[in-house]
């Protein structure tokens, strides 16, 4: 059976002394009875390894097999080769670039920010954006699996971490720890030397502004390629168990990112990023020494982390909601306009539809338009954040109580998948069809002691006795006269 369990039982077949015995009769010399407990396995909380029915079949447990469809396959493929795949198409990219002169205006849009205004020194929105954020999902997918597992992993089995959950976790958690290192300390340097520090109103003056500099583009079309990179991880892993939430959380971060990019409203987007960012530096520390076994240190991190949480997420974050319900009305002006910077017309009345409201995310340069709908759209989907870190407030508070009782900061919010589950399946006899030359006759007989005898009619046959008792005894139904 090619699903059997690893652990095998094997009959010697020099051990017995009947020569009639089939291989069904010795494994079920091996069965347990039905008043003694079934053996278990090391693991006796996934049941016996294997048990006995009432009607005499043995059944052995192995994984259960999960449903494997399509998609599923093709998420288990792409999990199984996203390192390699990554880096062949960011290879393929450059390659072509270096090699094919007349496509490096279209390659070039991949790796390079594009729309530079010479005249300004900063640089303005478009389409190309998308190629250079499709260019950095690949890249984040392939520094993901590479670190976690030629970096990351290896550093785990280095400091004592061995299960191979606990492994692929701490890799995830210390890619997260890296990324967060990386971008909410860029965010933060733009914030700080920004107009906008610490002054709420500054957020909304000068609109539209259709340009901006390039380290803030490059950092939010990052940010914008690293939610959508995150969705595709949450699909093609092994679904957590809060996944539907995680998948909302995911979504409305997207909407967000796009959105402020879009309509120009970049400043609050680099704050809500930077408050956000800065929660998810602590949390996968903790974790992180968690599965290296410092406690202590696990359950301080967990308080500054819930600190940090509740400070940044519920507090500063619902100034900047309120913000938006009470500054927003006043600086930004009401209307539509059209153009870029340098030729920019406006405001004239808002046309009637919907149409106008996707213009911006396909043309640059085209109509942009703001209303109270486009107020009530950004405050809704901030304020639908606003109730998911809630309710992740919530478990963390859980979480907080049991280290108060001192049983040790454990994140329930998606950390655990649950147990394996297993399943048992009936033993089928293993039947092969043996050669009777193949078989070492002379072996076996010095094994048992065993000689040969002769046959009723008192002629002896050389291999004729001897081999059909032997063929008789591993279970072959196929009598040699």
């Amino acid at each position: 059976m090619g699903d059997s369990n690893p652990n095998v039982l094997i009959t010697n077949l020099g051990d017995s002394t009947n020569p009639t015995t089939t291989m069904e009769h010795q494994v079920e010399r091996l069965k347990a009875s039905k008043g003694r407990p079934p053996a278990r396995s090391r693991n006796s909380m996934n049941g016996p390894l294997y048990m006995q029915t009432s009607n005499n079949k043995v059944l052995i447990r192995r994984h259960k097999r999960k449903d494997d469809g399509t998609m599923r396959s093709l998420a288990r493929w792409f999990l199984d080769n996203q390192t390699g795949l990554s880096f062949n198409l960011i290879s393929l990219i450059f390659l072509a670039h270096l090699c094919l002169p007349k496509a490096r205006q279209h390659t070039s849009k991949f790796f390079t920010l594009s729309y530079y205004n010479p005249a300004s020194g900063v640089y303005a929105i478009g389409t190309n954006d998308y190629h250079f954020i499709s260019f950095c999902i690949i890249l984040f997918t392939g520094l993901r699996a590479g670190l976690m597992e030629h970096v990351l992993a290896p550093l785990a089995r280095h400091w004592g971490i061995s299960k191979k959950k606990d492994i692929t976790r701490f890799s995830e958690q210390a890619w997260m720890l890296v990324y967060y290192s990386v971008f909410w300390t860029m965010g933060v340097y733009i914030y700080v030397n920004s107009s906008y520090f610490l002054n709420m109103k500054e957020l909304w003056t000068n609109w539209p502004n259709r340009e901006l500099d390039g380290l803030m583009k490059g950092y939010l079309l990052a940010q914008w390629a690293f939610w959508v990179q995150q969705v595709l991880v949450i699909h093609i892993e092994e679904r957590r168990k809060d996944h539907w939430q995680m998948l909302t959380h995911h979504f409305i971060t997207i909407t967000l990112i796009s959105a402020s990019y879009c309509y120009h409203h970049t400043r609050v987007g680099n704050l809500i990023l930077v408050l956000m960012d800065v929660v998810d530096l602590f949390l996968p520390l903790a974790k992180c020494l968690k599965y290296l076994g410092f406690s202590k240190l696990c359950d301080a991190m967990f308080v500054i982390f819930m600190v940090s949480w509740f400070v940044a997420r519920h507090i500063f974050y619902l100034v900047a909601c309120y913000s938006v319900w009470k500054d927003v009305p006043v600086l930004v002006p009401t209307g539509c306009f059209h153009g870029t910077n340098a030729n920019l017309t406006g405001p004239f009345p808002i046309p009637d539809g919907w149409g106008h409201y996707l213009v911006p995310f396909s043309d640059s340069g085209g109509i942009i338009c703001f209303s109270s709908s486009v107020q009530w759209c950004f405050l809704y989907c901030l304020l639908g954040l606003q109730v998911l870190t809630i309710f992740w407030f919530f478990m963390i508070i859980q979480v907080a109580i049991r280290v108060i009782r001192g049983d040790g900061a454990d994140d329930t919010r998606s950390d655990d998948e649950g147990e394996e589950e297993f399943e048992y399946e009936e033993a089928q006899p293993l039947e092969e069809e043996v050669g009777v030359e193949s078989i070492d006759l002379k072996g076996w007989e010095r094994r048992t002691g065993i000689k040969r005898g002769a046959t009723s009619s008192g002629v002896s046959l050389p291999g004729h006795s001897d081999r059909k008792e032997l063929l008789g005894r591993i279970g072959c139904e196929k009598q040699v006269d």
